[in-house]
């Protein structure tokens, strides 16, 4: 067995996806998302009626969408059926074109966001794939060239005027086995870039070269804007955004760099930057490969400015090359280059005192870990651990429970950037308890939908339901509304959401149990949240209306549910 089927038969979280479960860890891989059973909730489309759709993903943080058809075959052949990529022929019109009336309910949804966000242009690219486990094929190729023309003639119909970038790709053998090695290695991006920089000098040793140098700062700006955090693969944090605080540094780097551009250079420290080769010629560097070991701050600060830095502005940065088998030299680079003084730690989200005091709390609750602000990454699609609270997951469920669906849905790396946001959600009150408890909602509606999704025969009350949770964004709506309604639950009031938890001990698996008969109580009521969906999770007077209406429902059924609602009074530790 190649190393990647090992990989992905690991992954037993993804077993209910059967064939589409392929998808996901392809998008995992490629992209470094984590928490992909999740995803799987709201990106797969696979079932009756989907229109040969089987696979939806739109992320417009990062600007992209990728619709795919996945085929598993349980047998070795020699290549996979062509006719499975031609069927995204079917699917693409009625994703993009076709009146919105007339989409069946299972895509509609991802119809109306993708439209959207693609009028809006929060989408600049558009991935379509065909995700087997078999040998790439010419055939499979000749269709998927068909189903790119397809798409170009559509957008270029139905949203002229609108720059895409659309790509096709057979995601086969060869390429998990390529983006599975990709994954053990810091550089996930591998392209030829060229900067501006000034006269350096190299310096070399065994297994590695080096040059330091400066280079333009609006370069820097540039390589983030198209980047963004993939350019900290080999970084142990991402850029976390810019207190408006003096003491920040991201603030203050900011700052000077907009006001005192002529002592910039002299007043930062600079990056260091992991490549696979560098090339010096007069006052440019070639470099193939690139990820920032050292400098996420200075990249994030300047790449978030709203324009190019002056011309004049330089950033000292040090290249280093290691050969490719050095993987023990290329982990002690990013570890020594990663030490922080006291001053500068106090900087970053992951080592700032609540992420460190949450990571010390979760210790103490069973089969959990939680890593303290740190971004997912590409490897731990390879090496998953089931007791994992992804960072991302983790904001998102903080966001839905405490009134912030869209947030949750829409904005899952600002949660960590913007600090209005992430101040909000993450403070003095939030104690891991509470986020087991806010994350395992979550997780229960999420297996509620996937139960309703397998069930034989649904009651219309069922379909209702299914149909409602189909909706982008419905699972973080739903745990918004029936955090919501917490105080008919409890029977008082609720002061203080961040105080209400299962106790320490409880594990997230025992959250989801509590959880479970509350959410078979109210769940008939979901249908009613669909209002707040039917045009994509965004207006907020609708999503306060549609809630007030659920919670309205909830209380009214307060007399019927009394025992199960008392029974979760019980177990609720709220001081």
């Amino acid at each position: 067995m190649s190393t990647w089927k090992a990989a992905y038969e690991a992954l037993t979280d993804l077993s209910e996806y059967s064939d589409n479960a392929l998808g996901l860890f392809a998008l995992g891989l490629k992209f470094g998302l984590d928490d992909l059973a999740s995803i799987g909730a709201d990106a797969i489309t696979d079932g009756a009626d989907d229109k040969k759709l089987d696979m939806v993903f739109i992320n417009t943080e990062e600007e992209y969408a990728v619709i795919g058809q996945c085929y598993y075959s349980a047998k070795d052949k020699i290549g996979a059926p062509s006719n499975k990529a031609s069927d995204l022929n079917t699917g693409l019109p009625w994703l993009l074109q076709r009146d919105i009336n007339d989409v069946p309910d299972r895509i509609k949804s991802a119809a109306i966001n993708l439209r959207q966000a693609i009028r809006n242009g929060e989408i600049k690219n558009i991935h379509l794939w065909y995700v087997h486990n078999l040998p790439e094929s010419h055939h499979v190729e000749n269709e998927l060239i068909t189903l790119q023309q397809t798409a170009k003639t559509i957008l270029d119909q139905d949203y002229s005027g609108i720059k895409l970038n659309i790509t096709h790709k057979e995601v086969g053998d060869s390429t998990f086995q390529a983006w599975y090695e990709d994954c053990k290695t810091p550089i996930l991006i591998n392209e030829q870039i060229e900067l501006n920089c000034l006269d350096g000098y190299e310096i070399a040793s065994e297994g590695w070269s080096s040059y330091s140098t400066a280079i333009q700062a609006r370069d820097l700006h540039r390589l983030f804007k198209k980047h963004r955090t993939k350019i900290f693969s080999a970084n142990v944090r991402d850029y976390l955004g810019a207190r408006s605080s003096d003491s920040n540094i991201n603030n203050g780097i900011r700052r000077t760099i907009e006001s005192d551009v002529g002592n910039f250079w002299a007043y930062n420290n600079g990056l260091t930057i992991l490549t696979h080769s560098f090339e010096v010629d007069k006052q440019k560097i070639k470099i193939v490969g690139l990820s920032i070991v050292n400098g996420a701050q200075t990249t994030g600060a300047i790449g978030s400015l709203s324009k190019l830095p002056d011309p004049s502005a330089m950033v000292q940065a040090r290249f280093i090359a290691v050969n490719n088998d050095s993987h023990d030299l290329i982990e002690n680079i990013i570890r020594y280059n990663n030490s922080q003084n006291k001053v500068e730690a106090a900087d970053f989200r992951s080592t700032d005192k609540t992420q460190k005091r949450l990571k010390e709390e979760f210790k103490s609750i069973p089969n959990a870990e939680y890593e303290g602000g740190r971004r997912g990454s590409t490897g731990e699609v390879i090496r998953r651990r089931p007791n994992l609270l992804g960072s991302y997951s983790v904001g998102q469920a903080l966001a839905a429970f405490h009134g912030e669906p869209i947030v949750a849905y829409n904005k899952k790396a600002g949660i960590w950037i913007n600090n209005k946001t992430y101040d909000k959600l993450f403070n003095d009150n939030t104690k891991a308890a509470h986020i087991v408890t806010c994350y395992s909602l979550v997780k229960v509606i999420e297996s509620k939908k996937k139960l309703l999704h397998n069930k034989a025969n649904l009651t219309i009350g069922d379909e209702k339901t299914l149909d409602f949770l189909r909706q982008r964004g419905a699972i973080y709506l739903s745990t918004y509304a029936v955090a919501a309604c917490l105080e008919t639950f409890l029977g008082r009031s609720v002061p203080n959401l961040f105080r209400i938890s299962f106790g320490k001990n409880i594990s997230p698996h025992q959250s989801m149990e509590i959880w479970e008969p509350v959410i078979n109580a109210v769940i008939p009521f979901f249908e009613h949240l669909n209002s707040a969906t039917v045009n994509g999770l965004k207006n907020t007077a609708e999503i306060e209306r549609a809630v007030n209406t659920f919670r309205s429902l909830v209380t009214a059924t307060r007399a019927i549910n009394s025992v199960i609602f008392d029974d979760f009074k019980a177990k609720v530790i709220a001081p």
